[in-house]
Protein backbone atom coordinates (compact mmCIF):
# COMPACT_ATOMS: atom_id res chain seq x y z
CA UNK A 1 0.00 0.00 0.00
CA UNK A 2 1.14 3.71 -0.80
CA UNK A 3 -0.98 6.18 0.41
CA UNK A 4 -2.52 9.05 -1.61
CA UNK A 5 -0.80 12.37 -0.66
CA UNK A 6 -3.26 15.07 -0.32
CA UNK A 7 -1.53 18.49 -1.53
CA UNK A 8 -3.32 21.38 0.94
CA UNK A 9 -2.52 23.50 -2.02
CA UNK A 10 -5.02 22.17 -4.15
CA UNK A 11 -8.24 22.04 -1.91
CA UNK A 12 -7.29 25.69 -1.03
CA UNK A 13 -7.65 26.99 -4.44
CA UNK A 14 -11.18 25.29 -5.39
CA UNK A 15 -12.48 26.63 -1.87
CA UNK A 16 -11.22 29.79 -3.15
CA UNK A 17 -13.27 29.29 -6.12
CA UNK A 18 -16.54 29.95 -4.13
CA UNK A 19 -15.31 32.26 -1.84
CA UNK A 20 -14.70 34.39 -5.13
CA UNK A 21 -18.00 33.61 -5.89
CA UNK A 22 -19.48 34.23 -2.94
CA UNK A 23 -17.52 37.79 -2.09
CA UNK A 24 -19.34 38.91 -6.19
CA UNK A 25 -22.76 38.81 -4.41
CA UNK A 26 -21.75 41.38 -1.66
CA UNK A 27 -22.34 45.29 -2.26
CA UNK A 28 -19.21 45.94 -1.29
CA UNK A 29 -15.67 44.84 -1.14
CA UNK A 30 -14.43 43.49 2.19
CA UNK A 31 -11.02 44.87 4.28
CA UNK A 32 -8.96 42.57 6.41
CA UNK A 33 -6.52 44.38 9.10
CA UNK A 34 -3.86 42.70 10.14
CA UNK A 35 -1.81 43.10 13.52
CA UNK A 36 2.23 41.95 13.04
CA UNK A 37 3.95 43.29 16.53
CA UNK A 38 6.41 40.38 17.11
CA UNK A 39 8.18 40.66 13.41
CA UNK A 40 9.18 37.25 14.38
CA UNK A 41 10.26 34.80 10.71
CA UNK A 42 7.11 32.72 11.53
CA UNK A 43 4.26 35.45 12.06
CA UNK A 44 5.96 37.38 9.39
CA UNK A 45 5.15 34.66 6.74
CA UNK A 46 2.01 33.89 8.24
CA UNK A 47 0.79 37.61 7.30
CA UNK A 48 2.79 37.32 4.36
CA UNK A 49 0.38 34.07 3.47
CA UNK A 50 -2.46 36.39 4.30
CA UNK A 51 -2.53 38.93 1.96
CA UNK A 52 -1.86 36.34 -1.13
CA UNK A 53 -5.17 34.97 -0.26
CA UNK A 54 -6.80 37.76 0.54
CA UNK A 55 -5.29 39.01 -2.57
CA UNK A 56 -6.41 35.96 -4.70
CA UNK A 57 -9.87 36.22 -4.04
CA UNK A 58 -10.29 39.64 -3.78
CA UNK A 59 -10.01 41.01 -0.28
CA UNK A 60 -8.30 44.21 0.69
CA UNK A 61 -5.72 43.38 3.56
CA UNK A 62 -4.24 45.94 5.49
CA UNK A 63 -1.18 44.77 7.91
CA UNK A 64 -0.91 47.55 10.64
CA UNK A 65 2.16 46.81 13.05
CA UNK A 66 1.97 49.21 15.97
CA UNK A 67 4.38 48.85 18.98
CA UNK A 68 3.08 46.06 21.48
CA UNK A 69 2.17 48.49 24.34
CA UNK A 70 -0.22 50.19 21.30
CA UNK A 71 -1.81 46.23 20.02
CA UNK A 72 -4.77 46.47 22.42
CA UNK A 73 -5.92 50.02 21.20
CA UNK A 74 -5.59 49.43 17.73
CA UNK A 75 -7.52 46.54 17.94
CA UNK A 76 -10.31 48.26 19.81
CA UNK A 77 -10.21 51.05 16.85
CA UNK A 78 -10.39 48.39 14.58
CA UNK A 79 -13.38 46.89 16.11
CA UNK A 80 -14.83 50.40 16.14
CA UNK A 81 -14.24 50.90 12.40
CA UNK A 82 -16.85 50.14 9.87
CA UNK A 83 -14.51 49.89 7.36
CA UNK A 84 -12.90 46.93 8.39
CA UNK A 85 -14.39 43.71 8.35
CA UNK A 86 -12.31 41.09 9.59
CA UNK A 87 -9.19 41.61 11.80
CA UNK A 88 -5.95 38.98 12.30
CA UNK A 89 -3.72 39.26 14.76
CA UNK A 90 -0.41 37.81 14.49
CA UNK A 91 0.93 35.82 17.39
CA UNK A 92 2.83 36.01 20.22
CA UNK A 93 2.39 39.49 20.70
CA UNK A 94 3.11 39.40 24.24
CA UNK A 95 3.38 36.50 26.63
CA UNK A 96 0.32 34.23 26.90
CA UNK A 97 -1.25 35.42 29.57
CA UNK A 98 -1.94 38.71 27.33
CA UNK A 99 -2.03 37.44 24.55
CA UNK A 100 -5.43 35.49 25.68
CA UNK A 101 -6.55 38.85 26.64
CA UNK A 102 -5.81 40.06 23.17
CA UNK A 103 -7.91 37.75 21.87
CA UNK A 104 -11.05 38.63 24.16
CA UNK A 105 -10.48 42.25 23.05
CA UNK A 106 -10.81 41.38 18.71
CA UNK A 107 -14.48 41.78 18.56
CA UNK A 108 -16.41 38.62 17.74
CA UNK A 109 -18.47 39.94 14.80
CA UNK A 110 -14.92 40.32 13.17
CA UNK A 111 -12.66 37.78 14.36
CA UNK A 112 -12.01 35.93 11.31
CA UNK A 113 -9.58 33.55 13.39
CA UNK A 114 -12.11 32.10 15.57
CA UNK A 115 -10.31 32.55 18.24
CA UNK A 116 -12.94 34.71 20.48
CA UNK A 117 -14.14 33.01 24.04
CA UNK A 118 -17.67 34.09 22.36
CA UNK A 119 -16.63 31.46 19.16
CA UNK A 120 -15.48 28.95 21.71
CA UNK A 121 -18.26 28.76 23.71
CA UNK A 122 -20.40 28.03 20.30
CA UNK A 123 -17.66 25.30 19.05
CA UNK A 124 -17.49 23.55 22.87
CA UNK A 125 -21.32 23.69 23.05
CA UNK A 126 -21.86 22.37 19.54
CA UNK A 127 -23.73 25.13 18.14
CA UNK A 128 -23.71 26.21 14.74
CA UNK A 129 -25.76 28.54 14.92
CA UNK A 130 -25.68 31.85 16.42
CA UNK A 131 -30.06 32.64 15.88
CA UNK A 132 -32.80 30.52 16.71
CA UNK A 133 -33.82 30.71 13.15
CA UNK A 134 -30.88 28.85 11.52
CA UNK A 135 -29.62 31.35 9.47
CA UNK A 136 -26.73 32.98 11.51
CA UNK A 137 -23.79 30.20 11.16
CA UNK A 138 -21.26 29.85 14.01
CA UNK A 139 -17.45 30.49 13.10
CA UNK A 140 -14.86 27.94 13.76
CA UNK A 141 -11.08 28.83 14.63
CA UNK A 142 -8.74 28.25 11.29
CA UNK A 143 -6.22 25.52 12.05
CA UNK A 144 -8.71 23.22 13.26
CA UNK A 145 -11.57 23.88 10.44
CA UNK A 146 -8.53 23.91 7.74
CA UNK A 147 -7.79 20.33 9.34
CA UNK A 148 -11.74 19.34 9.63
CA UNK A 149 -11.99 19.98 5.60
CA UNK A 150 -8.22 18.39 4.68
CA UNK A 151 -10.40 14.38 6.71
CA UNK A 152 -13.54 15.26 4.57
CA UNK A 153 -11.37 15.19 1.16
CA UNK A 154 -9.24 12.20 2.73
CA UNK A 155 -12.49 10.23 3.12
CA UNK A 156 -12.38 9.96 6.62
CA UNK A 157 -16.41 11.25 7.34
CA UNK A 158 -18.14 7.72 6.93
CA UNK A 159 -21.21 8.79 8.25
CA UNK A 160 -24.06 11.35 7.27
CA UNK A 161 -26.33 13.88 8.79
CA UNK A 162 -25.11 15.23 12.73
CA UNK A 163 -22.56 12.93 13.34
CA UNK A 164 -20.78 11.64 10.02
CA UNK A 165 -17.70 10.63 11.69
CA UNK A 166 -19.48 8.27 13.62
CA UNK A 167 -17.88 4.65 14.58
CA UNK A 168 -14.26 6.71 13.50
CA UNK A 169 -11.75 6.34 16.10
CA UNK A 170 -9.21 9.70 16.00
CA UNK A 171 -5.78 10.10 17.72
CA UNK A 172 -4.69 13.76 18.22
CA UNK A 173 -1.04 14.78 19.27
CA UNK A 174 -1.27 18.58 20.43
CA UNK A 175 -3.79 19.94 23.13
CA UNK A 176 -3.01 23.51 22.70
CA UNK A 177 -6.14 26.06 23.59
CA UNK A 178 -5.55 27.14 19.74
CA UNK A 179 -5.45 23.71 17.66
CA UNK A 180 -5.47 20.84 19.66
CA UNK A 181 -8.31 21.17 22.14
CA UNK A 182 -10.74 22.90 19.73
CA UNK A 183 -10.08 20.06 16.59
CA UNK A 184 -10.81 16.89 19.07
CA UNK A 185 -13.73 18.63 20.26
CA UNK A 186 -14.59 19.06 16.62
CA UNK A 187 -14.26 15.71 15.95
CA UNK A 188 -15.83 14.47 18.90
CA UNK A 189 -19.10 16.97 17.89
CA UNK A 190 -19.04 15.10 14.29
CA UNK A 191 -19.18 11.44 15.76
CA UNK A 192 -15.69 10.45 16.36
CA UNK A 193 -14.13 8.92 19.73
CA UNK A 194 -11.34 10.90 20.18
CA UNK A 195 -7.66 10.07 22.31
CA UNK A 196 -5.94 13.56 22.85
CA UNK A 197 -2.61 13.67 23.97
CA UNK A 198 -0.04 16.33 25.03
CA UNK A 199 2.94 16.55 28.06
CA UNK A 200 0.32 15.85 30.88
CA UNK A 201 -1.13 13.05 29.47
CA UNK A 202 -4.56 11.32 27.52
CA UNK A 203 -8.03 12.78 27.56
CA UNK A 204 -10.98 11.01 25.48
CA UNK A 205 -13.52 13.59 24.06
CA UNK A 206 -16.55 11.64 23.05
CA UNK A 207 -19.84 12.87 21.27
CA UNK A 208 -22.74 13.29 23.66
CA UNK A 209 -26.02 12.31 22.04
CA UNK A 210 -29.17 14.38 22.51
CA UNK A 211 -26.79 17.24 25.12
CA UNK A 212 -24.85 20.03 23.90
CA UNK A 213 -20.92 19.25 23.63
CA UNK A 214 -19.40 17.00 24.20
CA UNK A 215 -17.64 14.54 26.84
CA UNK A 216 -14.10 14.66 28.13
CA UNK A 217 -12.57 12.25 30.58
CA UNK A 218 -9.13 11.92 31.93
CA UNK A 219 -8.22 8.44 30.50
CA UNK A 220 -5.03 5.96 30.89
CA UNK A 221 -4.56 5.00 27.07
CA UNK A 222 -1.24 4.93 25.77
CA UNK A 223 0.37 5.81 22.58
CA UNK A 224 0.67 2.57 21.69
CA UNK A 225 -3.27 1.62 22.01
CA UNK A 226 -4.24 5.00 20.17
CA UNK A 227 -2.44 4.67 17.48
CA UNK A 228 -2.93 1.14 16.72
CA UNK A 229 -6.63 2.06 16.91
CA UNK A 230 -7.16 4.48 15.24
CA UNK A 231 -8.53 5.32 11.91
CA UNK A 232 -7.14 9.00 11.99
CA UNK A 233 -3.90 10.29 13.09
CA UNK A 234 -3.34 13.94 13.90
CA UNK A 235 -0.08 15.56 15.20
CA UNK A 236 0.80 18.67 15.65
CA UNK A 237 3.70 18.59 18.06
CA UNK A 238 6.37 21.97 17.36
CA UNK A 239 9.33 20.10 18.93
CA UNK A 240 12.21 17.89 17.46
CA UNK A 241 12.14 15.73 20.22
CA UNK A 242 8.98 14.44 19.36
CA UNK A 243 9.21 10.43 18.92
CA UNK A 244 7.52 10.62 14.84
CA UNK A 245 4.91 8.22 14.54
CA UNK A 246 5.87 5.20 12.38
CA UNK A 247 4.40 2.67 9.90
CA UNK A 248 4.86 0.34 12.52
CA UNK A 249 2.43 1.62 14.94
CA UNK A 250 -0.64 2.92 12.62
CA UNK A 251 -3.22 1.23 11.48
CA UNK A 252 -3.17 -0.18 8.12
CA UNK A 253 -5.14 2.14 6.16
CA UNK A 254 -5.37 5.25 8.52
CA UNK A 255 -5.60 8.69 7.41
CA UNK A 256 -2.58 10.52 8.73
CA UNK A 257 -2.18 14.64 9.20
CA UNK A 258 0.56 16.50 10.03
CA UNK A 259 -0.45 20.12 10.86
CA UNK A 260 3.16 21.21 13.17
CA UNK A 261 5.66 23.24 10.80
CA UNK A 262 7.92 20.09 12.43
CA UNK A 263 8.07 16.68 10.82
CA UNK A 264 5.89 15.13 13.16
CA UNK A 265 5.65 11.28 11.12
CA UNK A 266 8.24 9.07 10.08
CA UNK A 267 8.90 8.63 6.15
CA UNK A 268 7.58 4.97 5.77
CA UNK A 269 4.37 6.10 7.23
CA UNK A 270 2.82 6.27 3.79
CA UNK A 271 3.54 2.43 3.02
CA UNK A 272 0.55 1.73 5.74
CA UNK A 273 -1.27 4.66 5.51
CA UNK A 274 -4.33 4.88 3.01
CA UNK A 275 -4.00 8.65 3.39
CA UNK A 276 -1.30 11.13 4.15
CA UNK A 277 -1.25 14.93 4.17
CA UNK A 278 1.60 16.58 5.43
CA UNK A 279 0.91 19.98 6.06
CA UNK A 280 -1.95 22.23 6.21
CA UNK A 281 -0.41 25.48 4.66
CA UNK A 282 -2.34 27.63 2.58
CA UNK A 283 -5.87 26.10 3.87
CA UNK A 284 -5.66 28.13 7.46
CA UNK A 285 -5.89 31.44 5.45
CA UNK A 286 -8.42 29.77 3.31
CA UNK A 287 -10.44 29.42 6.13
CA UNK A 288 -9.98 32.56 7.26
CA UNK A 289 -11.20 34.22 4.32
CA UNK A 290 -14.02 31.72 4.38
CA UNK A 291 -14.75 32.84 7.66
CA UNK A 292 -14.24 36.87 6.51
CA UNK A 293 -17.26 36.22 4.50
CA UNK A 294 -19.51 34.58 6.86
CA UNK A 295 -19.41 37.20 9.40
CA UNK A 296 -20.10 39.62 6.49
CA UNK A 297 -23.59 37.37 6.09
CA UNK A 298 -24.03 37.59 9.56
CA UNK A 299 -23.92 41.52 9.99
CA UNK A 300 -25.57 41.73 6.78
CA UNK A 301 -28.80 38.85 6.25
CA UNK A 302 -30.83 40.40 3.53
Amino acid sequence: MTARTIDPAVLAESIRDGIRADLAAIPERLTVVGFLVDGDRPARTYAEYTRRACAEVGIDFDLRTPRADDVEAAVRDAGADDGVHGVFVYYPVRDPERDRWLRELVDPRKDVEGLHSFWSRCLYENRRFIDDAGTRRAVLPCTPLAVMKLLGEAGAFRGDGDTPLASVKACVFNRSEIVGRPLAAMLANDGAEVTSFDLSGSLAFRHAAGIQGHHVDAVATDRATALAEADVVVTGVPSRDFPLVRAEEIKPGAVCLNFSTMKNFADDVVERASVFVPRVGSMTVTMAMRNAVRLYRNANPA
